[in-house]
């Protein structure tokens, strides 16, 4: 079944009580997609950004508090958000922020040029901050906010890796939604089948809403919401992608309704 998502600009209580909800607000949304594409962003496609957004958010905040309360300890600390990473790889996100940040250095592995000398860390990094670090700071309210939601506090170091990885996430999907509108649907869209040997492999599955995102609909001047989710093929993976389609679809639905 596609996913439909409706395009109407149409706004209420009942739309107004449901993205004051986001911790991330539209109006952040859009700025970060101003810093990647001239497109115009519509209110769907920024109500689903930052829906996924906060969806990939808690999951590093709630794996980081399980790893917490392993110590009895509910304010969060980045060895809370390493443990998160490494539990769970679907949460390994935003990793351009992990260059810019001392709680991944010693973690990121060496590399080295066509010369075999070892490339240092401010070579790795480049001479031009990109955009998703360098607004990192936009996100630290929608941040707090969101742990507050999940009952934790975090120090500041956490907080500034979480407001990175944030903002490098959605930075991405920024720009991932914008190239769906510009070449017309997901082009690197690919399905993997397991196959029992001597047995025929299984028929494509021609109704799954995510190969449904591979075909855009919509103008090529305007980023909608089906361009947001189809970024999220591109971004996310396993049960995390799925998690977040579903929200962020039922956010615009909602938000649209109303």
């Amino acid at each position: 079944m596609t996913t439909q998502l409706l395009r109407t600009e149409r706004s209420g209580p009942q739309t107004a009580s449901v993205v004051t909800d986001l911790p991330f607000k539209p109006q952040l949304v859009k700025a970060v997609f101003r810093d990647v594409t001239s497109l115009h962003v519509s209110r769907p496609a920024a109500w689903a950004a930052a829906s996924v957004t906060r969806t990939v958010l808690t999951e590093i905040i709630d794996g980081a508090r399980s790893a917490a309360a392993e110590e009895a300890r509910t304010r969060l600390i980045p060895k809370d958000l390493i443990s998160a990473i490494d539990r769970n790889v679907e949460v390994e996100v935003g990793s351009a922020w992990y260059l810019h940040s001392p709680t991944f250095h010693g973690l990121m592995g060496e590399v080295r040029n066509a010369d075999g000398a070892l490339v240092s860390l401010r070579e790795r990094r480049g001479a031009r901050t990109p955009s998703g670090v360098a607004g990192a700071h936009r996100f630290e309210a929608g941040v707090r906010r969101l742990l507050g939601s999940r009952g934790v506090r975090a120090v500041p170091a956490m907080v500034r890796d979480l407001d990175g990885i944030a903002s490098v996430f959605l930075t991405a999907l920024a720009r991932d939604a914008a190239k769906a509108v510009r070449e017309g649907g997901v082009k690197r869209f690919g399905t993997v089948s397991l196959v029992v040997p001597g047995e025929p492999a299984p028929a494509p599955l021609l109704k799954d809403p995510l190969l449904a995102l591979s075909t855009r609909r919509g103008d090529g001047r305007t980023v909608g919401g089906d361009d947001v989710l189809a970024a999220v093929t591109m971004q996310l993976f396993g049960d995390l992608r799925q998690r977040a389609i579903t929200e962020a679809a039922e956010m615009t639905r909602n938000t649209s309704a109303n």
